[in-house]
C-alpha cells in the first residue's frame, strides 16, 4: 500500500516536472497550468522547510547546556 502511493507520488513529481520543460518551449494551457502549480508547490516546500529549520534551530539554540551537565 505505502508503495503504491510512493510511485503515485513520483508519477506526479516527474509529471510536473515534464509540464515544466514542455511549458518552457511553448507547451500547450493546460501544460502551462500544471508547471505553474509545480513550480508553486516547489515554492511553498520550500519556504516551509526553511521556517522548519529557523525554528528547529531556534529551539536547539535555546536548550543548550539546559541538560545539567550529565
Amino acid at each position: 500500500m505505502v508503495g503504491t502511493v510512493l510511485v503515485g507520488v513520483l508519477v506526479i513529481v516527474v509529471g510536473g516536472c515534464v509540464c515544466v520543460v514542455w511549458a518552457e518551449h511553448g507547451g500547450p494551457r493546460w501544460v502551462r497550468a500544471v508547471a505553474s502549480a509545480t513550480l508553486a508547490s516547489g515554492s511553498l516546500l520550500r519556504r516551509f522547510q526553511r521556517s522548519r529549520r529557523r525554528s528547529r534551530s531556534r529551539s536547539l539554540g535555546s536548550g543548550e547546556g539546559g541538560d545539567g551537565g550529565d
